[in-house]
Order: C-alpha cells, then structure tokens, then sequence
C-alpha cells in the first residue's frame, strides 16, 4: 500500500490575527533567536511576501533571505516587518512573587 503524503506548511494555516498571535506567541517564549525569525518569515509568507516588501520597502528577496530558517536580520528589518504586519512587542518585567513593584 503506497500512501501519498503532502508537506505540511504552517503558513497556510495562519489565516487570523488569532492564530498569528498564538503562534508568535509560542515563538517569543521559547527564546530561540532562529525560531523566532524563521517564525515572522512564515507569518509574512502567510501575510503575503509581495505585500510586505512593498509595505517595508524591502526587497522581497531579502525578506526570504531574512526570515529563513537560518537567516539573520538585522533589528531594523525586524521592527519594520513586524510593524507592517501588525505585531507588537511588549516589554514586561518578570514578577516571580506577585507583588507590585513600587
């Protein structure tokens, strides 16, 4: 018995601000500078890869390059991207004891 399997991508999967949210989410605690980028590549993929290189100004080559699974984009490229596609970062100090810090 020959079973045909298909590859699986995420991308096609990321289509709320819901879903997009939880899946950044998930990249962002785990710490992981690679996953992390290789996570907003395949939201721009999801978001359209033409779309975000007319919104940022970028090249949409180097937006592939970037956001790769190896890439490595600069801060700049990284805020740009992550404004134009509607992702915020937030800071928060980790409050281990519950209190209001004063």
């Amino acid at each position: 018995m020959n079973e045909k399997l298909s590859t699986f991508d995420i991308a096609e999967e990321l289509t709320s601000d819901e879903s997009i949210a939880v899946f950044m989410a998930d990249a962002l605690e785990s710490n992981d500078v690679n996953y992390i980028t290789h996570a907003l590549g395949i939201i721009a993929r999801a978001k359209g890869m033409t779309q975000l290189a007319e919104k940022t100004g970028l090249p949409r080559e180097q937006l592939y390059l970037s956001f790769s699974e190896n890439g490595n984009p600069t801060l700049k490229t990284t805020l740009a991207v992550m404004k134009a596609l509607g992702i915020e970062l937030t800071a928060k100090i980790p409050n281990t004891e519950n209190k209001a810090i004063v």
